[in-house]
């Protein structure tokens, strides 16, 4: 069981079985949502994921259409990246685990628009898009 939860601790939530992958995004879009270079996100099976308290406080954006963004209503903290297109699939903001996912990055996404300041140096595949 991988627990974790937003900063304020009123949204907690548990994932029941193994993560797929975690992949960093350098999105514009993820780069406001996180407030950083770039948003990391565990990729893992909806049927996984659990809300066990504070689902109420759990609001959301939609960024674009069909992705919308959760967050919590009390502080702010990023949660989730939904897509119309997986909806099989949770990506979680990786910064909100608790324990460990078990998995390291896989590589990361979305580089053509990543931060001009920032230098990725971590020697993972790049992507120009999501592969």
């Amino acid at each position: 069981m991988i627990r974790g939860g937003c900063l304020c601790g009123a949204v907690r939530y548990e994932i029941r079985d193994a993560v797929r992958k975690l992949v960093h995004c350098h999105c514009s879009m993820c780069r406001k949502a996180h407030g950083a270079a770039f948003g990391s996100y565990v990729v893992l099976d909806r049927k996984d994921f659990r809300i066990v308290c504070g689902e109420g406080d759990v609001t959301a954006y939609e960024s674009s259409p069909g992705v919308q963004r959760t967050f919590c209503r009390r502080c702010g903290s990023t949660l989730q990246f939904k897509s119309a297109k997986r909806p099989d699939s949770v990506e979680l903001a990786a910064g909100t685990l608790d324990d460990d996912p078990g998995v390291k990055p896989a590589y990361h996404i979305f580089v053509g628009s990543k931060a001009p300041w920032f230098e990725i140096t971590d020697g993972l595949p790049q992507h120009a898009a999501r592969p």
